[in-house]
């Protein structure tokens, strides 16, 4: 039996594209979605599972394999309020570890975000370092998380600060000493995720700005 890869928030700009980049893996017999919505795919590889999060639990079965790439999120004008956004980000996220975790997988990979702090004053970045400090209490044999900077990409949502971002950044960022702080695009940090599954590492390891993007 092959390598199995266990996707969440794979209907998302990071997600999307590591699940395309998953399947196109030699190693990984399948990849199992678990998403909120259906999504169609091609490939015989995917297996998509549509779920509701609040009632993780009954699908713990799910959740047997050999990584679990965590890539879920929302953002608060999304889900209506801050309460609601933890809920996605961080409960829903932390449930679905404990749930691998408990199954025995042994490869947990986080999409995070520069600045997470659990000590910050910014909501998000607190529930960031939240979760990152949640998920080092779990018996994983490896945990990979990685913290980029701003995020390109694609979305269905308009985000104003982002988009803005998205313009400074890029100029700004070429000033000397902030090239580590320069956006970077939700294909490339699948790439990176896909590349740190593939070869041994550390036992718990962080990913940062600069350093999720691949040395060519």
């Amino acid at each position: 039996m092959g390598t199995i890869a266990i996707v969440i928030g794979a209907t998302g700009l990071v997600g999307g594209p590591l699940t395309e980049q998953l399947v196109a893996t030699d190693n990984i017999s399948k990849v199992i979605a678990i998403t909120r919505r259906p999504i169609e795919h091609p490939s015989t590889k995917i297996d998509n599972n549509v779920v509701n999060f609040d009632q993780l639990e009954e699908c713990a079965t799910l959740f047997r394999a050999d990584f679990l790439f965590s890539c879920l999120g929302t953002t608060r004008k999304q889900a209506g309020s801050h309460a609601a956004q933890r809920r996605v980000d961080l409960d829903y996220q932390y449930k679905a570890a404990q749930l691998a975790a408990d199954m025995g997988v042994n490869h947990y990979l986080l999409v995070s975000s520069s600045g997470a702090d659990v000590n910050s004053r910014n909501p998000y970045l607190k529930m960031k370092g939240e979760l990152e400090q949640k998920i080092k209490t779990l018996p994983f044999k490896r945990i990979s998380i990685f913290q980029p900077s701003l995020l390109l990409g694609s979305r269905k949502d308009f985000r104003i600060g982002e988009k803005l971002g998205s313009w400074v950044l890029p100029s700004l960022c070429s000033l000397p000493g902030l090239r580590r702080f320069r956006p970077v695009t939700g294909q490339q940090v699948a790439a990176k995720m896909v590349q740190v599954s593939q070869q041994p590492g550390q036992t718990r390891e962080w990913f940062q700005l600069d350093e999720i993007f691949i040395k060519r």
